[in-house]
Formats: structure tokens, C-alpha cells, sequence
């Protein structure tokens, strides 16, 4: 199959599947590339955790920060209890920095990276990724701001609603009333501002190779397994990513290194038009669509 008619079926299975999405699969070795929509902009979610644990790396490097620094840990300064982390932690707790950065991007725990935020502010997050030469990525707010949605407004038996609002009053600009989907106020990225930034991190850049270095790794320690990963991962190919979720939002972002030695960063944003909080189908589709990018790319050699 050519290029324009598997880009045009996979809009068409998006378009089914009640997904718009903002998807790019770049080749490491040789830059070719291949898209839907990459330069769409999505409030990013929790994908705002790569930059701010490589910029967090960084000034650890540059000495402003002391990775065995120990941070203390109130619950009580929680003030929504996320699905994992310090936010379900009872007790009084003290977290090393270098750890706070694997609880933020392992497994999402949007606790820590509030507390690697206290230490690192958005605009400095965005700063240092603008001085990387990465363009398209701000981060304009704590992950805290994620919690007050108004999925907090509703009983668990009516999130639905929520949803329905999420859809519903998207503009056609990508501004929403809701200020943490609108890419104006939200944190936001491309898929393509992305994947600019998985290539910074796997090949030759300005970030420092030993900050690139520990953030793969991390990466690759990613827990998350349910949304790209059955695509991408196998004996013969590593899987490191890392997700974002809020309300209708459903993305990844990550990189599969082939035993061959190809290496693909792949950069999926979507948002749904089914008001429904849980959605296998979505996750099972947006896969699809990147891996067929993918494939079709590899094949192209």
C-alpha cells in the first residue's frame, strides 16, 4: 500500500473509532518520517513528566540540584489521592530527589512530580527545553492543576457527564473552557514537538549525553504497559514510553530500539468523542494506527 492510501485508511479507522489524533513515527537513523496531523496541538498531561525529569536531571548534573536531597512528604498536603504514589501514602515519608524523578515518570505519580516542580518551575522546565533547540512543548502549569477537572464534580456513576463536556465545547483552535484542555493555558505539545524531544534523548544533542542517558532509562522502567506497548514491545524489540490521560485525552510517547538496530521514536495524541472514562477500544485503536505507521516506514527501509 502507497503512502497517501494507508494514511488515508488509518484517518478513516480513527474517524470510526471516534479518535482525532496527532500522530508521528520518526526513524532514528535516517530522519525519515511519517504522520497524521503531527503538528496538532493537545494539552499534554502527564507527558510533561519527560521534560521536567530531564531538566531535573540537568541541574543535578550543573550542580543547582542534589539528587540524594531528601524531600519530605506530607499527605495531608495531597489534596486529591491519585491512582498510585505518595498521594495514597498514610504516613509522613521522605523521598530522595533522584527517586521523586523514577516515582514521576515510572509510574506517573503526579505527587512527586508536584514535588519536582516546587524544585523546578514550568517556566523553567520550558525554558531549558527551548534552549535545547526543542520547539512546541510548554509546560505552563503543576501537575496539581490535572486534579480539578470536572470529573471531581460528579459521582463515580456519572463521569460520563464529564466527558460529554470534554467533547462537547472543544473549539476548532483547540480552546476549551475547561483550562486544563485548552492548548492555550494547558501545557501542551505535538506529536511532532515530541518527537523532537525523544530524538534529543536518544541521539546526539544538545542535552548532556549522561542526562539523556538516565532518562531513557527511566523511561524504559515505564510501568504503564496497557496503551502502545502490546504493539511495540517483544523479545526482539525494547518498549520505553511514557503516557498522559485527562478526561478524553489518551497519548504516548515513546521509543522501540529493534535488535536489527533500527530504532523508531513514536509520538501518539488522540482525544475521543466517546464520553466514557474507560476505553480499551481506544487504546487497542491508537496502537494499531501508530504500529501500522511504523511498519509501513520500516518496510521503506
Amino acid at each position: 500500500m502507497n503512502t497517501e492510501a494507508l494514511l488515508a485508511r488509518l484517518r478513516d479507522e480513527l474517524d470510526e473509532g471516534g479518535l482525532r489524533g496527532s500522530f508521528l513515527v520518526r526513524d532514528l537513523g535516517s530522519g525519515r518520517e511519517i504522520g497524521i496531523e503531527p503538528d496538532l496541538e493537545f494539552a499534554t498531561a502527564s507527558l510533561v513528566k519527560v521534560p521536567l525529569v530531564a531538566v531535573t536531571q540537568d541541574r543535578i548534573r550543573r550542580g543547582e540540584l542534589d539528587g540524594a536531597r531528601q524531600v519530605e512528604i506530607e499527605p495531608d498536603r495531597i489534596d486529591t489521592a491519585g491512582p498510585t504514589g505518595l498521594s495514597r501514602f498514610r504516613h509522613p515519608a521522605r523521598v530522595a530527589v533522584a527517586d521523586l524523578m523514577y516515582l514521576a515518570s515510572s509510574i506517573s505519580d503526579s505527587a512527586a512530580a508536584d514535588e519536582l516542580f516546587a524544585l523546578t518551575s514550568p517556566a523553567e522546565v520550558t525554558r531549558t527545553v527551548r534552549d535545547w533547540g526543542i520547539a512546541g512543548i510548554s509546560v505552563r502549569h503543576s501537575v496539581r492543576e490535572l486534579s480539578d477537572t470536572p470529573v471531581e464534580r460528579f459521582a463515580a456513576a456519572d463521569v460520563h457527564l464529564a466527558h460529554s463536556l470534554a467533547i462537547g465545547a472543544v473549539t476548532e483552535g483547540q480552546g476549551h473552557p475547561v483550562r486544563q484542555l485548552d492548548v492555550s493555558r494547558a501545557s501542551s505539545g505535538s506529536a511532532r514537538a515530541f518527537a523532537d524531544l525523544l530524538t534529543a534523548l536518544w541521539t546526539p544533542s544538545k542535552i548532556d549525553p549522561d542526562v539523556s542517558a538516565r532518562v531513557r532509562e527511566l523511561m524504559g522502567d515505564n510501568l504503564l504497559r496497557q496503551r502502545l506497548a502490546p504493539d511495540f514491545a517483544s523479545d526482539s524489540a525494547k518498549w520505553s514510553s511514557k503516557t498522559g490521560t485527562l478526561l478524553n485525552l489518551r497519548h504516548e510517547i515513546g521509543v522501540v530500539e529493534h535488535a536489527d538496530g533500527q530504532s523508531f521514536a513514536v509520538a501518539a495524541l488522540t482525544e475521543s468523542r466517546v464520553p466514557a472514562a474507560i476505553q480499551p477500544e481506544a487504546e487497542i485503536l491508537m496502537a494499531r494506527v501508530a504500529r501500522a505507521l511504523r511498519d509501513h516506514l520500516r518496510a521503506r527501509g
